[in-house]
């Protein structure tokens, strides 16, 4: 049987790439980046705009994601 998605945040190391689906008052949002921290009760996802603070008691899903392609350097204009 498949771990759950809390189990498999509270196994991964921080620093790990992660996306984390949670339910909120009208459906659902995505946290992804870096597992700063899984407690007991939350886990904090450093994203593009800041620290994402979840309760796990609303993760609906959670998984390890590869790092993002480099950067593409900007073209040149003639």
């Amino acid at each position: 049987m498949p771990e759950s998605p809390i189990d498999l945040l509270r196994s991964l190391p921080a620093g790990t790439r992660v996306v984390v689906r949670s339910r909120i008052e009208d459906g659902f949002t995505d946290a992804l980046g870096d597992l700063v921290d899984c407690g007991e009760t939350t886990a904090t996802v450093r994203t593009r705009r800041g620290d994402a603070v979840v309760r796990l008691a609303d993760v609906v899903a959670a998984k390890p994601v590869p790092p993002p392609p480099p950067r593409r350097v900007p073209r040149e204009t003639p």
